[in-house]
């Protein structure tokens, strides 16, 4: 199966934001900050920032969906299309074979 490029940039933020942390929690106690001294950021940071917030915030799956999924998998209902999921592997392996390494 495709994995969606909304799920890879998601995870990508996360792993970013955890080395960020660990780096500034790094310099945090290298270099104490004085009193009275400011930092000031620039409106890229603080839009950078508004980003992230919103980010952290969204959902990368719908909720909803996989709950139905899951009760329609405990009762019997759910169907799996097999030709769906051949066309999906048949996608991927083509996919895997033309992506350049």
């Amino acid at each position: 199966m495709k994995i969606d490029d909304a799920l890879q940039k998601a995870v990508a933020l996360n792993n970013e934001k955890a080395e960020n942390k660990s780096s500034a929690k790094a310099n945090e106690t290298k270099s104490p900050a004085a009193a009275g001294e400011s930092v000031t950021l620039s409106p890229l940071a603080s839009q950078l920032q508004s980003l992230e917030a919103a980010v952290a915030s969204d959902n990368v799956y719908d909720a909803d969906k996989v709950s139905a999924i899951k009760s329609a998998i405990s009762s019997g209902q759910f169907r799996v299309d097999s030709e769906k999921v051949a066309d999906g592997l048949i996608n991927t392996v083509k996919d895997l074979l033309t992506t350049p390494r």
